[in-house]
């Protein structure tokens, strides 16, 4: 299995990442792990949203970059 994040804008179109583009993950939790170290930086670079791909099939999302006020 692979899994994949697609980045996108708020409307839903493309995002680009910049450098922050990433490889595909062996596992949903690599995956997850992952967005939780960088969700900042890709945020900072235009990312509004990110969805979750197993093996192209869409697993969850959107789900949005937004920091959360307490």
């Amino acid at each position: 299995m692979s899994w994949s994040w697609r980045f996108e804008t708020a409307t839903g179109e493309p995002a680009d990442p910049g450098d922050l583009a990433t490889a595909e993950f062996s596992a949903q939790g690599d995956a997850e792990s992952w967005l939780g170290e960088f969700w900042r930086e890709l945020a900072e670079a235009g990312v509004a949203q990110v969805r979750l791909f197993e093996d192209g099939r869409e697993v969850y999302g959107p789900m949005s970059l937004a920091a959360q006020e307490d």
